[in-house]
């Protein structure tokens, strides 16, 4: 259990600075529990430490004297602690200036290598993809460009937008624990980067995408002229799916086959979902219910609090605000 975990990390580490545990001093314990505190809870390594909670903090107020970032490493700690260990030094760097604290993000970046704090990489994600069902469209989100000398034609990917609704970009992710498996399959608006609508279900079934698109158009009268993207997924491929859009006045987008990067954005948004709440926890998640009600209260968290250096430091709620008083 946590405990039994924590008590083996703990007696290394003081072993590592060449005591007992019965040895080693307060200083040393609190050196260790600082050093756990990432990965345990502060009253597990306290209990597991035989230090009391006065004792820590005094020690605590001590050492943060000998060590003038101290009080900013802390900042550091809680920062990444409070946005599932995923922020680097970039996003946590706008972070403290949010907080008035004026700190070079070159400084940022060498403390959290002393910390060992390192955000997570995202893993390769559920393919929808099933064979051409002749229900495919074009991309609307290439530009044709001709080099004048060579008459060369290329094709470039452009996800530029002025307002929110303008492009709309889906696709379907599969999460996978013992319990069984989720597809979540959301809408994301490429200008902030925001979940429109999404659906969660126990089965890639067209009843998700269905309930996924009238909860999107549910919150807007007037979706003419808008692009709806995805890839060459079989749901994508259906006749309702293409009548659907086509009653609402959406023009239909679909990435080029076995070309990923054409949706980039939504693949973007499953890797960061998933490095963030998902990987690494697979075993904290003992029902599909557990599993779900953190699904959705991710996509809360990335909607409203999560901050984006490209949104200016905004979550995609509050860029779309600011978009909307600019607009």
């Amino acid at each position: 259990n946590l405990r039994t975990w924590s008590r083996g990390r703990s007696i290394k580490k003081i072993e590592s600075l060449g005591s007992t545990k019965e040895q080693a001093t307060n200083k040393e314990k609190t050196i260790v529990i600082n050093e756990l505190r990432l990965k345990y809870p502060l009253h597990i390594l306290l209990k597991v430490l035989e230090l009391s909670k006065s004792s820590y903090y005094y020690v605590v107020k001590s050492l943060s004297k000998e060590d003038k970032d101290f009080e900013l490493k802390e900042k550091i700690i809680d920062i990444f602690n409070k946005n599932k260990k995923s922020y680097g030094y970039r996003r946590i760097t706008r972070e403290l200036r949010d907080q008035n604290i004026t700190v070079n993000h070159k400084k940022v970046k060498r403390l959290m290598c002393v910390l060992g704090l390192y955000a997570k990489k995202p893993r390769v994600k559920y393919k929808s993809y099933k064979g051409d069902m002749n229900g495919t469209v074009k991309n609307l989100l290439l530009d044709k460009e001709v080099d004048e000398v060579t008459e060369k034609v290329t094709y470039k990917r452009n996800f530029t937008t002025t307002a929110c609704n303008q492009k709309w970009t889906t696709d379907v992710s599969e999460f996978h624990i013992s319990a069984g498996k989720l597809y979540l399959s959301p809408i994301l608006d490429m200008h902030n980067g925001e979940i429109i609508s999404y659906d969660i279900s126990n089965s890639p079934n067209y009843r998700q995408i269905a309930n996924m698109l009238d909860y999107a158009f549910s919150k807007y009268d007037n979706l003419e002229g808008l692009i709806m993207h995805s890839d060459q997924g079989w749901q994508y491929q259906m006749r309702h799916y293409h009548q659907t859009l086509k009653d609402k006045g959406v023009h239909q987008s679909m990435s080029r086959k076995g070309n990923c990067l054409d949706n980039s954005l939504m693949e973007n948004f499953f890797g960061i979902m998933k490095n963030e709440m998902f990987y690494g926890h697979e075993l904290e998640f003992k029902t599909l219910e557990e599993l779900k009600k953190a699904m959705e209260e991710y996509i809360t968290y990335y909607n409203e609090k999560r901050i984006k250096l490209k949104l200016k430091g905004m979550s995609p709620a509050q860029y779309r605000i600011h978009s909307l008083q600019l607009n």
